[in-house]
């Protein structure tokens, strides 16, 4: 029998997940959110039983399944991970566990407490592209793995979008940048390289999207701008969105502006709502580029570059190792080998890595794989939840590292 699940927020990330697991057979018993429109759409588009204007409501009721979907903002997702996990749900957690180093540990307390299996949306793990790379560095491709260069390209517009004027903008209010978009590039190491991680060095920082750096006579809003400032802006509101809907987009990113997508909502958002607003206002705090460096206690290294400022696309890797190199960047992976020249590899899959592609097929590999896991009752399947807590720590450690200015030793082992 097919699982049954409840979700947590249904929003993007809700439905996308949602979405793949209704395609895949399961049931969609029950879906919490206080937007009624949001509740709506998952009510026309899977026939869920229950719906819920609170996900706390959601513990006052009988279990709905097997398993629970969190997709709240960041924020919650300690506070409802542990309460749905005590109430006897599994879980598909959304990244990260929790925006601190002490809500995951409770997290990973409760789930040592209560033997429930957790995913964590680590998704990169999940494509085709993994898949194939993983099997190339098994097979000795390039010998001992030796160094890793990571590269994280948000795009300029994903960025501005996200962490300029949407729900990560102050860390006070969601998570570290490093931590809200890319706790799964630092995992994403440890999968290419597992290993011991002793010393995290990190830089970084708040860069262009500065008061000091609006141009001359823009206002406030995009919509207000002057055309011969507005058109200068490659972060303008108007060509990001408005322009989009007229090429016949309706998805993601235009769906978090305004829902129900249509145009007078879109216009009206942008009037008044924060993505409306020039990205120069000052009312963001988190870094627009940062890089981190990891030892290892072997003396291997590994390097991880985010980049906001930067053409959006997939997340470029390059592998280094004692018998050659690899590059992968999400379609292509081109193996090098010492002394036996170049060979490609085409997997003939979306090198555009964003959400609008489901994350090259990270997405549905998540979801399948959490499917299986709790149909065979096989927590084997998914990436080990310690794995998981191993590149939260990083992130934190790293975010230290930035912050004080130095290499921060890692006394005590990783789980």
């Amino acid at each position: 029998m097919a699982p049954s699940l409840v979700f947590l927020g249904a929003g993007n990330r809700g439905m996308a997940y949602a979405h793949h697991a209704h395609v895949l057979g399961a049931r969609i018993a029950g879906v919490a959110d206080p937007r009624p429109e949001r509740l709506q759409a998952f009510r026309e588009a899977f026939s869920v039983e229950r719906t819920f204007a609170d996900w706390r409501e959601v513990l006052e009721a009988p279990l709905l399944g097997e398993a629970a979907v969190i997709a709240l903002p960041d924020r919650l997702h300690a506070e409802a991970a542990v309460a749905l996990m005590e109430k006897g749900y599994h879980l598909l957690l959304e990244k990260p566990i929790a925006p601190t180093w002490a809500e995951v540990e409770r997290v990973a307390q409760a789930k040592e407490r209560t033997g429930r299996l957790v995913a964590v949306a680590h998704v990169l793990r999940y494509t085709p592209y993994a898949r194939a790379l993983k099997g190339l560095l098994r097979e000795g491709a390039v010998g001992e793995v030796v160094s890793v260069q990571h590269l994280e390209p948000v795009g300029h517009w994903h960025y501005a979008h996200s962490f300029v004027r949407g729900n990560w903008r102050r860390e006070e209010e969601s998570s570290p940048f490093l931590l809200a978009k890319s706790v799964h590039d630092l995992d994403w190491l440890l999968f290419v390289m597992p290993g011991e991680v002793n010393r995290v060095a990190s830089f970084g920082g708040l860069f262009h999207f500065r008061p000091e750096n609006r141009p001359n006579k823009a206002a406030s809003r995009c919509l207000e701008c002057p055309e011969e400032v507005e058109r200068n802006c490659p972060f303008s509101a108007r060509r990001i969105y408005l322009e989009a809907y007229e090429k016949g987009e309706r998805g993601w990113p235009l769906d978090v502006v305004a829902y129900p997508m249509t145009w007078e909502n879109l216009v009206m958002a942008l009037a008044e709502g924060p993505y409306g607003e020039c990205v120069y206002l000052g009312k963001n705090d988190v870094a627009d580029h940062q890089v981190v460096m990891l030892g290892y206690r072997d003396g291997r290294t590994a390097s991880l570059h985010v980049e906001g400022l930067s053409r959006m696309r997939f997340r470029e890797t390059r592998i280094f190792g004692t018998r050659g190199e690899l590059f992968g960047d999400g379609r292509y992976l081109r193996l090098y080998r010492f002394g036996e020249g170049e060979r490609v590899y085409d997997l003939e899959t979306e090198r555009e890595g964003s959400i609008r592609s489901g994350h090259g097929g990270g997405d549905l590999g998540l979801v399948r794989t959490f499917l299986e896991a709790l149909t065979r009752e096989d927590e084997s399947l998914v990436e080990p939840f310690s794995e998981a807590v191993q590149a939260h720590r990083l992130t934190f450690l790293a975010e230290e590292a930035r912050r004080e200015g130095r290499v921060v030793q890692v006394d005590n082992p990783l789980p």
